[in-house]
């Protein structure tokens, strides 16, 4: 669809009916004041032949076109192109507390996440940036944004996993701003977790107002077996179960624009990756065409010249 920058400037356009209009009143008054004289040769040079008042009028056209034309390049036309704008900024922020050690994904969780991240990282474009933000207890960056993915895959696969707790609200935080950090581009933050939010400083609630504010939608993975896992064993030897809150995971891809996947094993969480990846929507380019209009002015002020003072002076 055809933009302008500068609409405004297309108002310019209004003059040319205009001018079209005091030209016809010129014509009529110079032919009305031909009639008054009896002088024969001053009637046909004021009135001329009809083939000559259809050229005189060719030439006009020709020059209101040129107008018409530079007007519209200096209104800064757009039209949207097939191909990426400057891409997006693809955030992932990742669960590294305890209970990511648990073994019902293959080597254990964490190492599920990290080659499914892994696969996402590949499918990215060439203008994409990515990053990565993992979170325990607290929330630290683990890759800055950058535009190399294959950097970013060599910090992915250094990550280890703590034995802290669950800030998911401090994760989440972090990864928005980070998602901010380069204007201009859209931007989504993965958002993956198979616990509870029991640590930090910042809520979810905060981090999803955060979120919006900044327009960023974020995409929620809950991992977690449809069988209970257990994590270790307490003082009594009571076991201790792995717990997912899939409530608040989907209310924060929900009020972001996001969607909510729940990863059971190894195959699931890649085809969610793998989904992901293709949902990114990215906007077409707009490219400015104004060049366009300007190249036909001067193309049409060409054929006016030379159809007006041409060697065989077509036009009289």
């Amino acid at each position: 669809m055809l933009k302008f920058e500068s609409p405004h400037i297309l108002l310019f356009l209004l003059l040319l009916p205009v001018i079209y209009y005091w030209h016809r009143r010129i014509l009529a008054k110079k032919k009305k004041a031909a009639i008054k004289f009896s002088n024969l040769a001053f009637i046909k040079s004021a009135l001329g032949d009809s083939k000559k008042a259809k050229r005189s009028n060719y030439l006009f056209f020709l020059a209101l076109l040129v107008i018409a034309f530079m007007i519209i390049g200096f209104a800064n036309p757009t039209i949207p192109l097939n191909k990426v704008k400057e891409g997006v900024n693809v955030v992932l922020v990742m669960d590294v507390s305890g209970s990511m050690q648990a073994k019902d994904y293959q080597p254990n969780r964490l190492g599920a996440a990290k080659k499914a991240a892994e696969t996402l990282m590949k499918s990215l474009k060439v203008k994409d940036n990515a990053g990565i933000v993992v979170f325990e207890t607290g929330a630290t960056t683990a890759a800055y944004l950058s535009p190399f993915k294959r950097k970013v895959i060599e910090k992915l696969k250094n990550i280890m996993a703590k034995e802290g707790r669950t800030a998911i609200g401090d994760g989440l935080s972090l990864g928005i701003d980070m998602a901010a950090s380069i204007p201009n581009k859209r931007k989504v933050v993965i958002l993956l977790s198979d616990g509870v939010n029991n640590a930090g400083v910042i809520s979810p609630a905060e981090a999803v107002a955060f979120a919006r504010s900044n327009h960023i939608q974020v995409y929620a993975i809950g991992m977690g077996s449809d069988s209970k896992t257990v994590l270790g064993y307490d003082w009594f030897g009571n076991p201790q179960y792995a717990e997912l809150d899939e409530e608040t995971l989907r209310q924060i891809a929900k009020q972001t624009g996001g969607s909510y996947f729940k990863s059971v094993d190894n195959n699931t969480l890649d085809r969610i990756y793998k989904k992901i990846g293709k949902n990114i929507k990215r906007e077409k380019e707009r490219t400015n065409i104004k060049d366009w209009f300007f190249f036909a002015a001067l193309l049409t002020f060409i054929v006016y010249l030379y159809l007006r003072f041409g060697v065989r002076r077509v036009l009289q």
